[in-house]
């Protein structure tokens, strides 16, 4: 029984720590779907944040993993920072409390403070904050919710470089990936737009985005 048991454990604590992080997001987010036109499962962002931090950042410090991981569950499910201490510990409260927005401000609002709160974060929740970006921004690339215009998905494009420019220096990998995002082009409606507009006050139009955002319902 011993060597059956030996055989079936997880062979270091990291991967135990990743592998019941993973169990716990995916319990919490069963119900969620991404809002690209194809319903994709939740899960695959969380997850999908956690490799680029590890792939394309070369970190593999266990709390920011598995705040990555775990980075949306307080946000977007019942889940309270409590039951995140008492399952993953202190450190990992800390990050997936950082990167979580207040729900109890409007929408404006909290874009507002996302660009505010990355300047005093810490470096662990910065490294979580630019992945979470990174695939976002890729998502919308491929595949932006049917609902949203090109204004929109440009607006989202300006407000993530705004954001991720407060963390400059934290994580060389992921930051490089960003750039190559940011100098993009998308798709919409069969023409090509640049991701951020050209000759374009992107400060005035970081406004705007906000203002849409305010009135926005989705």
């Amino acid at each position: 029984l011993s060597a059956l048991a030996t055989m079936a454990a997880p062979s270091s604590i990291v991967e135990f720590g990743l592998l019941k992080a993973a169990n716990f997001a995916a319990i919490k987010h069963r119900d969620q779907k991404r809002k690209d036109p194809f319903g994709t499962p939740y899960i695959n962002h969380p997850l999908g944040v956690a490799y680029s931090i590890i792939h394309e950042g070369g970190v593999s410090d266990l709390d920011v993993l598995q705040a990555a991981i775990l980075h949306d569950t307080v946000e977007d499910t019942d889940t309270t920072l409590d039951e995140i201490e008492r399952e993953f510990g202190a450190g990992v409260r800390n990050i997936v409390n950082e990167v979580t927005d207040d729900k109890s401000l409007g929408k404006d609002e909290r874009k507002r403070a996302q660009v505010e709160h990355v300047l005093h974060a810490s470096r662990q929740a910065r490294i979580v904050k630019l992945a979470d970006k990174l695939y976002n921004l890729r998502d919308l690339l491929k595949s932006p919710p049917d609902f949203w215009d090109l204004g929109r998905i440009q607006g989202y494009f300006v407000w993530a470089k705004k954001v991720t420019d407060g963390i400059k220096g934290e994580c060389p990998g992921l930051e490089s990936k960003l750039e190559e995002v940011y100098q993009s082009n998308i798709t919409f409606k069969g023409v090509q737009h640049p991701v951020l507009p050209k000759d374009t006050d992107l400060e005035a139009f970081l406004q705007d985005y906000y203002k849409s955002m305010r009135a926005s319902k989705d």
